[in-house]
């Protein structure tokens, strides 16, 4: 049984462009003792306080990156500056900011990734605290009883970053709009996602996990609006390709009956899907891919061979299923099930 945990359309947030300061150091002054019977004693001039850090920590009660939409600028607290009476001055509060597992961080200027927070509980230095500066009582000598030097605080770092969040799936579901990836998730899960004959009814990543028995389950992703020209920004699915990235095993739904125009067929849709994977990522087109041709309720027999005939002189096994009915569902189911213990054990 597959528990689906669809993600609001209002709150499934997988990028942000976010600015971070860490705090300055404080500065050291340069003061001088001033006690009865002691008018003229020695320096007394305590350090500055280190800023805070700012630090990213991997939370897995995160689904998205919503927060980051309403609030851009971060700022970690700076150091106290140093007192007299060789008091040093207190340190800046680390700034914590908590970001959903399978997020990439990059460097908004240079697009260089800085991290990849992929497991619950990774911790990440983002930005390094400023250092607080010496007071004078670390600058006198013998030859220099009475130093007046104490140094600045030195600055915290900046950066703006561009946060990415990519789904942690096992598995993710391919395939262009209408061919039925919809009605296999409402089959195999409690969930009822919209469905429609028109493009997108599907608008955001859904993740669930299947369970095929008790020790058994993995993680599944739908992969939205995936349509020719994907990588280049068409439809939805530019929005959503970072999301296969992260999968072991492909499912990839074909439609074995087409309303939409005599150009459709499976063997051209699958060509389709995959030349967009190539040109967004070219690793993608090794990982391995489940083919299920869908609808077979709805398609003659000797047609299902012919499309059959396509995929085996490409070398390509095509396993069938109605999502309707439900038929043919846990073939597949188990066929993913094999590739993922393969890809688990390399």
């Amino acid at each position: 049984m597959l528990f689906l945990v669809p993600v609001s359309a209002m709150q499934f947030i997988d990028e942000a462009i976010i600015e971070l300061k860490a705090g300055d150091g404080g500065d050291g002054i340069a003061s001088f003792r001033r006690t009865a019977g002691n008018a003229n004693g020695g320096p007394d001039g305590g350090d500055g306080g280190d800023g805070g850090h700012i630090i990213l920590v991997a939370d897995s009660s995160l689904s998205s990156l919503l927060d980051f939409k309403y609030k851009r600028h971060y700022k970690a607290s700076r150091g106290e500056q140093g007192r007299n009476q060789d008091q040093y001055g207190a340190a800046g509060a680390d700034l914590v900011l908590r970001v959903p597992v399978g997020t990439v961080v990059y460097d908004h200027l240079t697009n260089e990734q800085i991290v990849d927070m992929s497991t619950a509980g990774d911790q990440h230095v983002i930005c390094k605290r400023g250092i607080g500066g010496r007071g004078n009582i670390h600058f006198k000598t013998a030859w220099h009883q009475a130093p007046m030097k104490a140094e600045p605080g030195t600055k915290g770092e900046e950066k703006t970053v561009r946060l990415e969040l990519k789904l942690l799936a096992d598995v993710g579901l391919l395939g262009f709009p209408n061919v039925g990836k919809s009605t296999f998730i409402s089959h195999v899960s409690r969930a009822k996602p919209k469905i429609a004959d028109y493009p997108f009814t599907t608008l955001v990543p859904n993740l669930g996990v299947v369970r095929l028995s008790d020790e058994r389950s993995f993680v599944i992703a739908d992969i939205p609006g995936l349509i020719e020209g994907a990588a280049d920004g068409a439809g939805l699915g530019h929005q959503f390709l970072r999301h296969v990235e992260r999968c072991n095993v492909l499912l990839h739904i074909l439609e074995s009956t087409f309303m939409t125009g005599p150009t459709r067929s499976p063997i051209e849709d699958f060509d389709v899907i995959n030349g967009e994977l190539a040109k967004y990522a070219p690793e993608l087109t090794n990982k391995p891919q489940v083919v299920v041709l869908n609808k077979t309720d709805a398609t003659e027999p000797d047609k299902i061979a012919e499309i059959r005939e396509a995929f085996a002189e490409r070398r390509v096994e095509l396993l069938t299923m109605s999502a309707a009915t439900g038929e043919g569902i846990a073939p597949v189911l188990e066929r993913l099930w094999s590739h993922l213990v393969e890809a688990r054990s390399r």
